[in-house]
């Protein structure tokens, strides 16, 4: 059965980022992840770390300036100093805090010339931060409308574009169903592609105990694809974090029924 990481920008959101780290442990999760940490000193968020054990998979790029729109800054025309300067801020709190992977965001744009620095802006990423993963998301067009990056398979096409061997897809299982429907299918085709897995029931973004998708037969299938890293828990709680988590439960349950490891 796969193992599990906490993502912080939903669960435990109202704590400091170094006890929710915390929360993560005690609840039995396996790795943690996180959205903007940058408020938070590096060290702190390593102390944490260091003390539960637990591994920080990821971190995002800075949105920009949320007031004006932005949801990211990597393909925006005209925007390559903040964009870069973005990646930056990252890569450096990455090093600090000792985080895997950089979630670069593409941001709200279109056309071709919105492709063009997007895929030149990866690849300075790819470039200065080439021992961490850099990952690219295709988020869904109904929570964020005019995002750049809205399917795998235009994420796969900037991959092989930018040919970089630390770029990887973050496969969301919550937006790739809203958009393209079969998160199994689309599993197998973009696997050798992937650097990480989050999930989330669909539509309304809970807990994966209910809604639309099976994830009890997402996790046997991901497991059975040989998939050994942790999967990223990205979805809102409705109410405490501690009281959405009977999955986990459940699916430690499992693996002691089968008589295996994590």
């Amino acid at each position: 059965m796969p193992r599990f990481s906490a993502n912080l920008g939903f669960l435990w959101s109202r704590l400091d980022l170094p006890q929710a780290v915390r929360a993560a442990a005690r609840a039995g999760f396996d790795a943690v992840e996180c959205h903007w940490p940058y408020d938070t000193p590096p060290e702190a968020l390593r102390d944490a770390l260091n003390e539960t054990g637990l591994p920080l998979l990821g971190l995002n790029t800075a949105q920009g300036n949320v007031s004006a729109g932005d949801f990211g800054l990597t393909a925006l025309p005209g925007r390559a100093a903040d964009a870069r300067g973005a990646i930056d801020a990252a890569v450096d709190y990455a090093r600090a805090a000792d985080a895997e992977a950089i979630h670069v965001m593409a941001g709200r744009a279109e056309g071709a010339k919105a492709g063009s620095v997007f895929r030149d802006n990866l690849a300075y990423a790819c470039d200065i931060a080439s021992e961490r993963t850099i990952l690219i998301e295709p988020i869904n067009p109904f929570d964020a409308p005019g995002y750049f990056l809205q399917s795998t398979d235009h994420a796969q096409q900037v991959i092989a574009d930018v040919n970089a061997p630390n770029l990887k897809l973050m496969f969301d299982c919550y937006h790739v169903a809203r958009v393209e429907g079969d998160v199994i299918a689309r599993l197998r085709a973009v696997l050798p592609d992937i650097g990480h897995i989050q999930f989330a029931a669909v539509p309304d973004r809970g807990g994966p105990d209910h809604g639309d998708l099976d994830y009890d037969m997402v996790f046997r299938e991901i497991d059975a694809l040989g998939w050994n890293h942790p999967l990223g828990a990205e979805y809102r709680p409705q109410g405490d974090t501690e009281t959405s988590l009977g999955w986990l439960a459940r699916a430690r349950e499992r693996v002691v029924r089968r008589g295996g490891g994590p």
